[in-house]
């Protein structure tokens, strides 16, 4: 899945709630609710049961026994601003669960490395020999 798909995704699926934030906001802390929490059901998520198990494992701590994943955001004063910052940050951890790191492939030493590093080697026992009292 790419970041487009999750986007859409995300946007498409998630349950919204809208609560009172412990933010910024003078004395509308107390009026307006301001602080977004987005709901996401992972079994509509369209991946397969590897990318479902791999997902689950990377975002364990934010799902909820609904197999939701649950994000909240209310880090400014507008509502929309904490939709938007809710959703960019659903859309990463998504696509950050996601992601499996290439494997890495065994290389040998260049030639020439080695004979640098015997040489050097060699270097280093002279110095010692000669520190050495006879």
């Amino acid at each position: 899945m790419n970041i487009d798909e999750i986007t859409y995704w995300v946007k498409n699926t998630a349950k919204i709630q809208h609560s009172r934030s412990s933010g910024p906001g003078g004395q509308n802390i107390n009026k307006v609710n301001t602080r977004v929490t987005l709901r996401i059901p992972l079994e509509s998520l369209p991946v397969t049961t590897a990318d479902g198990l791999l997902l689950r494992q990377g975002l364990s701590g934010r799902i909820n026994n609904e197999d939701e994943l649950v994000i909240s955001s209310g880090d400014t004063r507008s509502q929309f601003q904490n939709r938007c910052l809710a959703e960019t940050r659903a859309v990463n951890l998504i696509s950050g669960a996601l992601h499996r790191p290439r494997k890495r492939r065994k290389t040998k030493p260049t030639r020439s490395s080695v004979e640098k590093r015997l040489i050097e080697k060699k270097h280093r026992s002279d110095i010692k020999k000669n520190r050495r009292i006879v």
